[in-house]
């Protein structure tokens, strides 16, 4: 299971949503709909300024990952962004790898 950093921002309509339905609400409604993917929140922190909304969720299959975005981004009530995250073990392992690449120019 592939964990993202899920970062919203709420515009239109999902303000006032928001602002009806308050927080836990909205939460439940995360947590069902990752459900129906197969994912799950690790957690959730609401926020001020730049991000309304910021948390931790696991998703099995990028493919998923991708509709989950692409149905929460057509609604027009909230901008969502999933960043995939790697563990420190990722990162080692990467380290270790020499991929064939040629810069522009060379």
């Amino acid at each position: 299971m592939s964990k993202y950093l899920f970062e919203a921002n709420y515009v239109g309509e999902g303000i006032k949503g928001l602002l009806r339905e308050g927080g836990t609400s909205r939460r439940e409604a995360l947590v069902a709909a990752l459900k129906s993917v197969g994912g799950s929140v690790e957690s959730l922190y609401y926020a001020f300024g730049e991000t309304d909304v910021l948390g931790i969720i696991e998703i099995p299959e990028p493919s998923d990952a991708a509709a989950l975005s692409l149905m929460i981004n057509s609604t027009g009530s909230v901008t969502v962004r999933l960043k995939p995250l790697l563990s420190v073990e990722d990162l080692d392992a990467a380290t270790k790898k020499t991929p064939a690449y040629r810069a522009p120019g060379q």
